[in-house]
């Protein structure tokens, strides 16, 4: 009988089978064409009227499909519903670190406190390993570590309560007035968030470059220090590791029970950045399903509606 790990396997294999994009015209780093070919783009607003999205068959809980060109949703479902995130907290923790300016270079070391008591999670950092500072949130974020989100609020100047106030003063001046953070890992259920809140985090977040290295590397390594080993690790968004017709430029995965199965992506999809929030999804691949069933509907709607050619104005 073939085992739950290999079906699972299979089934990916078969979601990620479907037509990949094709990227012509590959996007620039700020999500615009980066070359103009004469031809305008079709508009949010013609996606929803020839795309009718209310018949698109998502299966996760919540879900919002955010064109970041033009600042609307193309597509959302309970949107503004406050659910707990789970690892998606990691996206907050990253970012009240690298804009605080503390030095990525340090090295911290892994305590016994930074161990997870309350769910009982694995870690690939050892108690006593020593890792910069960066390397600490390359596993967070990637690896969705909780021992090294844990140490990066433990060794915030002041401690992992003010570092947890400080989470929640970010999320207030973002405007996000539906979200609540409990801790760094997104182990507690009090985590809470929205995804139209989600959507202003990510907004803020791609603006720092470091955030797309860190969260999208489908395999790399860490190093001990205190070894001098390295510890390899794996991104836990299944896309970045067995897919390659996905052009991802932001990505957290989240699952405790509380929260189910989270995705966050800011990717490209014929040169249309989106961003997906994807929460409380059942099933293993059932996150990833919705993100292919998203791309789909939106190639073949962009396929249906005719492209108006603009006259290029040259001169005066």
């Amino acid at each position: 009988m073939t085992d739950k790990n290999t079906l699972a396997a299979l089934t990916l294999g078969a979601l990620l089978a479907l037509p990949a994009v094709v990227f012509a015209n590959p996007p620039s780093s700020d999500g615009v064409d980066a070359a103009d070919a004469g031809i305008a783009p079709i508009s949010a607003a013609d996606i929803i009227r020839h795309g009718k999205p209310e018949r698109l068959g998502l299966r996760s809980r919540v879900a919002l499909v955010w064109d970041d060109r033009e600042g609307v949703p193309l597509y959302g479902r309970s949107i503004d519903e406050p659910r707990s995130v789970a690892s998606l907290t990691k996206l907050m923790t990253a970012l009240v670190i690298l804009e605080s300016g503390l030095p990525l270079d340090e090295i911290i070391s892994v305590a016994p406190e930074d161990r997870d008591t309350l769910k009982r999670t694995t870690s690939h950092l050892p108690v006593g390993a020593a890792l910069t500072r960066y390397d600490l949130l390359h596993a967070a974020l990637a690896s969705s570590d909780n021992r090294a989100a844990a140490a990066l609020g433990r060794t915030w100047p002041g401690g992992m309560a003010a570092f947890i106030q400080a989470m929640n003063d970010k999320a207030e001046q973002l405007g996000m007035t539906r979200t609540r953070f409990a801790d760094p890992t997104g182990l507690l259920a009090g985590n809470i968030s929205t995804a139209r809140d989600l959507v202003r985090l990510v907004a803020i977040a791609r603006r720092h470059p470091l955030f797309r290295v860190l969260s999208t590397d489908g395999e790399f390594t860490v190093l001990n220090r205190a070894s001098g080993q390295p510890i390899w690790m794996h991104n836990t968004n299944r896309l970045l590791r067995e897919e390659s017709s996905w052009d991802i430029r932001l990505s957290k995965t989240g699952y405790t029970a509380a929260a189910g199965r989270c995705l966050v992506m800011q990717t490209n999809v014929n040169g249309r950045p989106l961003t997906i929030v994807l929460l409380n999804s059942s099933g293993k691949l059932t996150r990833y399903g919705d993100v292919v069933r998203i791309r789909d509907w939106l190639v073949n709607t962009e396929r249906r509606v005719p492209r108006l050619a603009t006259a290029r104005v040259t001169g005066s």
